[in-house]
């Protein structure tokens, strides 16, 4: 199982970090630091209370003096290898976000959450500032998307993401993104695919909420070129996966009756969990056809219920009169994401956003 973000926070990482600020700040108190930062309550801390917690005891062993306090942290970011992007080092951005909302502190805090989005991320630290000054912080954003810094750009657009991951929810841009569209409107299409993927990821948040505005920008987007088809596609991914029509035909996904498909079986095999289902099905174009081809699990919850997860088989191009067979593996090993649990579960086939067979099997324990 792979290792918890978490604990990229650890003694080793916070006392690199401690030592770094001592070698610029002399007076830093490394053990009591590391002491304070990893209390009783540390172990059982999430991700972003850990982050919270160092930037809350930086501030205690840091000078009083704001802008002093970041002269150091400059410091200690340009001590780090050039072109470094270091995930424990969100610590700093998220420092600002404790110590710099004074509003005697925002032109500071806005050149330093500027300099420090390029060696972690300062995605987590603007929301507060967004909340609290809307207006003028999207005006900023603007500013910050068209810097010649990928890094600054994305976090133009990163930061204000309706439903970022680990951030605060940004309830006014749920209610009405209208704010956000002209921040993706100049990033639509940014050379940097780290650009371009957090664009098509803010697409994609506004879908939950405001569907039929995305489908309004797929529509006016798609075709321009090709960072910004790429950007459709994968802003959109929500609503292909609920088999919006409007989103398959912007994308040239033809009707899913012009596709048969023969011989949807399962493997014989008995399904365990730590094991894997096995499924076998062919299509065949009646006319050509640009296909999509998912498949939909639903698994059995821990309360006895089930739900549905959607996964891509692939996306090809068919002529007249063509077939092509599939033969696919399902893990049912236990994830950080996902565990498993007995009981009957359906794997249902989705050509084109329609659903086109639906097998049921059984999950046992080993």
């Amino acid at each position: 199982m792979p290792e918890l973000l978490k604990n990229k926070y650890n003694y080793e990482s916070l006392h690199e970090l401690a030592l770094r600020i001592q070698t610029v700040y002399h007076s830093f108190q490394v053990n009591d630091f590391i002491d304070t930062t990893m209390d009783k309550t540390w172990d059982a801390l999430e991700l972003k209370a850990r982050m919270r917690q160092i930037a809350i005891n930086l501030g205690k062993y840091l000078p009083t003096d704001y802008e002093q306090a970041l002269g150091i942290i400059d410091k200690v970011v340009e001590s780090y290898p050039a072109g470094c992007n270091d995930f424990t080092l969100i610590c700093f951005p998220d420092f600002v976000e404790v110590y710099g909302q004074d509003e005697s502190h925002w032109d500071l805090s806005m050149a330093a959450l500027e300099r420090y989005t390029s060696s972690s991320s300062s995605e987590f630290a603007v929301r507060p500032f967004i909340i609290n000054h809307e207006k003028r912080m999207m005006q900023q954003m603007a500013v910050w998307a068209r810097h010649g810094n990928e890094h600054v750009r994305r976090l133009a657009s990163e930061g204000c993401r309706p439903q970022l991951p680990w951030g605060q929810a940004l309830a006014s841009f749920k209610k009405d993104p209208s704010p956000i569209l002209g921040i993706l409107e100049k990033l639509k299409a940014d050379p940097s695919l780290y650009v371009r993927k957090s664009v098509a990821n803010n697409l994609n948040d506004i879908s939950k909420t405001h569907p039929d505005l995305v489908v309004k920008i797929a529509k006016d987007w798609y075709g321009q070129n090709k960072h910004t088809d790429w950007i459709v596609k994968h802003g959109c991914r929500t609503l292909l996966k609920k088999g919006n029509r409007d989103v398959l035909d912007i994308l040239g996904f033809a009707d899913a009756a012009c596709v048969n498909v023969d011989d949807f079986v399962l493997d014989v095999a008995p399904v365990f969990i730590g094991g894997h289902m096995t499924f076998s099905f062919t299509i065949g174009a009646k006319k050509a056809a640009r296909i999509r081809l998912e498949y939909g699990i639903d698994y059995v919850k821990a309360n006895a219920r089930r739900n549905r997860k959607i996964f891509q088989i692939s996306e090809i191009s068919l002529n007249e009169n063509g077939k092509k067979f599939y033969t696919k593996n399902h893990s049912f090993a236990d994830a950080s994401t996902r565990k498993h649990y007995p009981g009957t579960h359906s794997v249902t086939l989705i050509v084109n956003g329609t659903e086109r067979g639906t097998l049921d099997f059984e999950v046992f324990t080993k």
